[in-house]
């Protein structure tokens, strides 16, 4: 499969090494430009490109940036995307820590996904927000391992969820469905399922146990 990575740091670099590895087709960008991604481009037979570029006929594209990079994302970098494409979120929001306050998240009560999909202008998936970067390469395990990890996938769109779900299944995880993206709530930073390493009995009680209201820690 065609994918286009936006974004090189822990999730989106470790990300590039375990599905190049798979055998998909993927290129890879961040905000500092190509040049910079050479080592990562050598390591994996990752082809490295601009934002602009990186959804450039992807059927799958992974956004892995900070939610405050969000509204500078190239204007239209999914235009040349492959009609079906599904958007890949993996970002969270850290008012305190990164971010700064996003109004329509802490006014309007709009999940972090729904508010990323309002900026790019596509619906998307949202996954491995809760997921130690290192674990992608570390913990990965085959069907029906005892110790296979599950990750809580949210989402409107059930072709594209379906996608992202069958994806992580290849990498070594299992997955369940956390609703859609008003319910993603359920996997913020701060709710019992974030960073957790669990099958999915865990995860699915996770889920059930969160609190929509946010936390002290993480509003702005």
């Amino acid at each position: 499969m065609k994918i286009g990575i936006i974004g090189a740091g822990n999730i989106g670099g470790n990300l590039t090494r375990r599905l190049t590895a798979l055998g998909h087709d993927v290129s890879v960008a961040n905000s500092r430009g190509p040049h910079t991604l050479t080592a990562l481009a050598e390591e994996t037979g990752a082809t490295p490109v601009t934002a602009e570029e990186a959804a450039r006929g992807a059927r799958l594209v992974v956004v892995t940036v900070p939610l405050k990079a969000v509204p500078g994302l190239p204007a239209g970098f999914l235009d040349g995307a492959a009609e079906d494409v599904t958007v890949l979120d993996t970002g969270n929001y850290y008012p305190q820590q990164r971010d700064g306050r996003i109004d329509a998240i802490e006014d309007e009560g709009l999940t972090e996904s729904r508010w990323t999909a309002r900026q790019i202008g596509h619906t998307v998936v949202k996954a491995f927000n809760g997921t130690y970067a290192q674990d992608i390469l570390e913990r990965p395990r085959p069907a029906g391992d005892p110790d296979r990890m599950a990750l809580p996938v949210a989402g409107d769109d059930e072709a594209g969820k379906r996608l992202v779900r069958d994806l992580i299944d290849e990498l070594g995880f299992d997955t369940v469905d956390a609703g859609g993206l008003d319910d993603s709530w359920r996997q913020q930073p701060d709710t019992p399922v974030y960073g957790l390493r669990a099958g999915v009995e865990a995860v699915t009680k996770a889920l059930a146990e969160a609190s929509p209201e946010r936390p002290a820690a993480f509003r702005g």
